[in-house]
């Protein structure tokens, strides 16, 4: 399995805001999942779901009219899952200012089509391969 990196850049928009004119947090945890699944999926090349989200945390405010980037890397592998990092950060598209707004850690899970975990496609290999 390659180590993968998946980047993004999303504008932030008013209906993706609250009443203070910062994105919701629900918005962000979207955007960070579909992160982790692009990257996840991207590094296995099989259909993958998401089974948690370990930890999320929200260091700063990303305000209606910034961009947000979206970084997203397989940290971990196991038989069956990954650990996803995804880190957003925002910036102003006037300007070099960069901050990292969140940051979280999701686990993704292969699955077959009735969507029951299975080992990830590089773990299966190996086994059959007397590697495991």
């Amino acid at each position: 399995m390659a180590e993968e990196e998946s980047r993004f850049v999303e504008m932030i928009f008013p209906e993706q805001a609250n009443h203070y004119g910062t994105l919701f947090g629900g918005t962000a945890l979207a955007l960070m999942g579909k992160a982790a699944f692009v990257a996840a999926s991207r590094a296995t090349r099989h259909p993958v779901v998401m089974a948690a989200s370990e930890r999320v945390d929200f260091h700063a405010p990303v305000r209606v009219g910034q961009m947000v980037e979206l970084v997203a890397r397989v940290e971990r592998t196991g038989r069956t899952s990954l650990g996803v990092a995804v880190e957003m950060h925002a910036e102003s598209p006037a300007g070099p200012e960069r901050q990292v707004a969140v940051t979280g850690h999701f686990v993704m899970v292969a699955v077959d089509a009735a969507g029951r975990p299975v080992p990830l496609p590089s773990v299966a290999a190996a086994s059959q391969a007397g590697a495991i």
